[in-house]
């Protein structure tokens, strides 16, 4: 059984769900609808009052997580915790209340999981798609075929933040919904080319309040009960017509969802009017569907991060010989350097592949470059968290460690470092070592046990290894060469 968390900007959702051979099968969902984009103050802080209702909510998931045996758990935050500025001051707080770490992932991978949640469920592989997702603070479009995703954009603009842009007083007018639907337009229309109709076969919207929109329609029999651009404008003249959110009273429309709804028409109305979509079918699935999906496909070893590598090697046109020679030696030298676990073990095989994609920037500091690319690029399947850990890997292979002492005060992070650089220095040196004829060990102090007539036959190889040793003892860790 595998479990996702979906820290999102309207709601907080649970997902328990168990895959049976072709299917994930949800066994169990809990939902907090605490409406996170609310709680930014003016300077963009979460507020005391939002953080505490943010954290009661996963206090209460955390018990429902205990009663079941879980094989994985992944917890994911959307646009709000993206954009508040106290949100990294704020998330270990989340993560010691619900007992798990949570990944702030980016709109572009927030988009490609809904997708995957969508595809799994409709198994048509070679269906031209395009996919919706609004939340409560960003909206996703994702254009694929089958399971193949061909172009995922976030936008930051969601159904809170047009809620409370446009009626936050609570009034419906022809003025603020005119202004609410201009305001969206304004958003897509840059990117609307890419998203029309001869572009897709069939558009999905698979966000919640997509589903309670496309429910109200039909339940109150307007337009032609379709989720159309004509039943939205029916929709839209409904809420007009009672004039404020507390009049509002609507066969399935729950009251506690019609301030976001009213918000929701107004960013459906401006996409499929900008995109020129005339008919959307609402889907029961997306972003924790898509993350079950994800953590079963991990353990599979089907992990969309190892493509995600291989699509950067090839984008940057890296010599895979040497990227693969790096990335043995290290992963090789940090199972003798016994780590505490094997956390680390994946991400610096990757960072070895990766460690010198800033050649295409400059030979000259080319880690410095490769570092920065892997921090800041769209690598699908890696959350920030993972792409900081290998860009703090790569910036450390070779130079000062000053640069990246923070990170070095794990210990398991040091031996990883350690490890990649050793598989650098011989590269560089073009030195060819039997790794089991190596001793190294990682304690109080670095010891390296080497053949002598390595060194010999590599006379580079020692003025490295000096540099190596002066480079550890600045940050006070001595490094013990032997020559046996």
């Amino acid at each position: 059984m595998f479990a996702a968390v979906d820290l999102g900007s309207n709601s907080f959702r649970l997902h328990i769900g168990k895959y049976n051979g072709d299917a994930i099968r949800v066994i169990k969902s809990a939902r907090d609808p605490i409406r996170l984009a609310g709680g930014l103050d003016s300077k963009g802080n979460l507020t005391e009052a939002a953080m505490q209702t943010a954290l009661d909510s996963l206090s209460r998931f955390r018990l429902i997580l205990a009663d079941y045996q879980l094989e994985a758990v992944r917890v994911v935050a959307t646009n709000t915790l993206r954009i508040a500025k106290n949100a990294a001051a704020f998330l270990p707080a989340l993560e010691a209340a619900i007992g798990h770490p949570i990944e702030i992932i980016s709109g572009e991978e927030e988009g490609r999981l809904i997708y995957m949640g969508v595809a799994s469920m409709l198994r048509l592989p070679h269906e031209k798609r395009l996919v919706l997702d609004i939340g409560g603070g960003s909206t996703e479009l994702i254009l694929g075929r089958g399971q193949q995703i061909e172009r995922v954009e976030s936008f930051g603009i969601g159904t809170v933040n047009q809620s409370l842009a446009f009626f936050a007083n609570g009034n419906i007018t022809p003025t603020a919904y005119e202004a609410a639907i201009l305001s969206a337009r304004s958003h897509f229309e840059d990117a609307a080319p890419s998203y029309r109709p001869q572009n897709w076969t069939n558009a999905y919207g698979s966000s919640g309040t997509i589903r309670a929109i496309a429910e109200t329609i039909d339940k109150n029999n307007l337009g032609d009960r379709r989720l159309s651009y004509k039943s939205l404008e029916a929709l839209k003249e409904r809420f007009l017509q009672m004039g404020h959110i507390s009049r509002i009273d609507m066969v399935g429309m729950k009251p506690d969802r019609a301030s976001v709804i009213v918000g929701g028409v107004a960013v459906l109305s401006g996409l499929m009017q900008e995109l020129g979509i005339e008919v959307l079918t609402p889907i029961e699935a997306g972003l924790r569907m898509g993350v079950m999906w994800d953590l079963q496909l991990r353990g599979t070893r089907l992990d969309r991060r190892e493509q995600s590598v291989h699509d950067f090697l090839q984008r940057f046109h890296v010599d895979r010989l040497r990227a693969n020679r790096v990335a043995e030696t290290a992963s090789a030298l940090f199972g003798l350097l016994r780590p505490t676990n094997d956390t680390l073990e994946k991400y610096l095989h990757w960072s070895g592949l990766l460690h010198e994609v800033g050649l295409v920037v400059s030979q000259s500091g080319y880690h410095k470059h490769a570092a920065y690319l892997i921090a800041n690029a769209d690598l699908s399947g890696f959350t920030t968290r993972e792409q900081k850990t290998m860009s703090q890997l790569i910036l450390g292979q070779k130079g000062n460690l000053r640069k990246i002492s923070e990170s070095l005060l794990d210990p398991d992070f040091s031996k990883a470092a350690l490890a990649l650089r050793l598989a650098v220095m011989f590269l560089h040196s073009r030195m060819e070592v039997n790794l089991d004829e190596i001793r190294v060990k990682m304690k109080s102090k670095i010891e390296l046990d080497i053949k002598r007539e390595w060194v010999a036959d590599h006379p580079t190889a020692t003025y490295w290894m000096e540099k190596e040793r002066e480079w550890w003892r600045e940050i006070g860790v001595e490094f013990a060469i032997k020559r046996t």
